[in-house]
């Protein structure tokens, strides 16, 4: 487990539309374009080999940063090159972080300089949701998943603990880029629970992403 002064000032980041990374969970990524590879090759030379995933901002203005200001950093824990040279990685959550400024410079990538201190949860030890009905829930994931159309090994998300079962809905789920990001904002579990309740409940009366984010 990584600790505050593990953190480092700056990191790249990785502009990943749809792409949800939240602490304690895993996300695997095919990296194929050139300035990526040189990204991850970089970043395997670091200590603490950390990539910041971060959501691209829906119609940014000219003069605005194209990315949203929170993101999450994951630590690249497994990876596999094939034969053409792409890379097959997994990153696992460490901490989200607020982008302070963006670092320009000659390299192909993004890298910025980030702020850790509104997440210091983050790196401490699983959440609990005391509120958390799992059999309402699970009844409400039914119908959603028959709403979208969506099918899942029932077995494993019914063993799941809460954190798990939450955020690798959260990550999974076909959500629209603005409901991705305020999952990831959510401070707490308990709030990211409720929003993607509500997120699946809007689905279940036949809404869509235009009707939900205002």
């Amino acid at each position: 487990m990584m600790s505050p002064a593990d953190l480092p000032d700056t990191i790249p980041l990785f502009p990943l539309p749809g792409a949800l990374l939240l602490p304690r969970a895993v996300l695997p990524l095919h990296i194929f374009e050139p300035r990526y590879l040189a990204m991850l090759e970089d970043c395997l030379k670091t200590p603490h080999r950390l990539i910041g995933m971060v959501q691209p901002l829906e119609g940014g203005s000219a003069g605005q940063s194209r990315l949203h200001e929170i993101g999450c950093a994951g630590r690249v824990t497994q990876f596999s090159e094939t034969e053409d040279g792409r890379y097959m990685i997994t990153l696992s959550g460490i901490s989200r972080f607020r982008i302070r400024r963006e670092v320009t410079g000659f390299l192909p990538y993004v890298k910025a300089d980030v702020s850790w201190s509104d997440f210091t949860r983050d790196l401490g030890k699983e959440e609990e949701d005391s509120n958390f009905d799992r059999e309402v829930f699970l009844k409400l994931l039914s119908r959603y998943f028959e709403a979208a159309g969506l099918q899942t090994d029932w077995s494993s998300l019914e063993e799941a603990d809460d954190e798990l079962l939450v955020n690798s809905l959260s990550m999974l789920c076909p959500f629209s880029l603005e409901e991705k990001q305020a999952l990831l904002e959510a401070p707490h579990l308990t709030d990211r629970r409720e929003t993607l309740t509500a997120l699946m409940e809007f689905t279940c009366r036949g809404g869509g992403n235009e009707e939900m984010i205002q």
